[in-house]
Order: C-alpha cells, then sequence, then structure tokens
C-alpha cells in the first residue's frame, strides 16, 4: 500500500514539477491569455510528461493493475477542477489538465502493460 501511494505521489510530482518548469522558463502565466503556438506546444509537452507520469507510477507502484493510473488522472483532473472553479483569468490549462492530460496519464500505464507483456512473452 505504501508503494502505490508513492507511485502516485512521484507520478503527480512528474506532472506538477514539470508543469511549473514549462511556465517559469517561458515566462507564460498559466491562468492568462496565451497565443495558439503556445496552447499547441503546452498540450504536446503536458501530454508528454502526463504519459511519463503514468509509466512512472505504475512502475513503481510494481502493479499490473492500472487502478493506480486511474487514481492519479483522478488526482489530475480534481486539482484542476478545483483550480478551474477558484481561480480568475483564462482555464485553458486547466481545461488541457482534465481532458487530455489525465488520460494520458492512463495510456502510459497501459503502455508500459503492454510492453512488459510483449517482453515477458520473449523470454
Amino acid at each position: 500500500m505504501i508503494r502505490k501511494i508513492l507511485s502516485i505521489i512521484v507520478g503527480y510530482a512528474i506532472f506538477v514539477v514539470t508543469s511549473l518548469a514549462l511556465f517559469k522558463f517561458s515566462g507564460h502565466a498559466p491562468h492568462s491569455d496565451a497565443t495558439t503556438a503556445f496552447i499547441v506546444l503546452t498540450t504536446i509537452y503536458g501530454a508528454f510528461f502526463s504519459f511519463v507520469a503514468g509509466l512512472v507510477t505504475l512502475i513503481i507502484a510494481k502493479t499490473k493493475n492500472l487502478k493506480i493510473n486511474f487514481v492519479l488522472a483522478l488526482i489530475i483532473a480534481g486539482f484542476a477542477l478545483f483550480s478551474l472553479l477558484k481561480s480568475a483569468g483564462s482555464h485553458w490549462t486547466q481545461l488541457l489538465a482534465i481532458f487530455i492530460f489525465s488520460p494520458v496519464s492512463i495510456m502510459g500505464g497501459l503502455f508500459y502493460n503492454k510492453r512488459h507483456k510483449h517482453n515477458e512473452g520473449n523470454h
């Protein structure tokens, strides 16, 4: 149980830290309007790190069950929804987190499971 909790914390930390880094180094405020190019960049960047977060979460948890990834996805979406309801300004980042990044974190776990299952068959 501790391993699973730790895996979710690490997965969420990957998602949050990389998101904060993008906005810090780009100079864009996450709740301000952005150009289409920056939104596309953020979508690709965020999807990549959400995928990595889901992958790492499942690796640390050492389970084949995707429930842990669904928990991570709910946490990502839940915090984004809370932020959406409580913050002012543009909400494009929260919407990306809810509708793209959250589901992609599940895909990271699914990818690991499919890859791991495929590799087990080759031994």
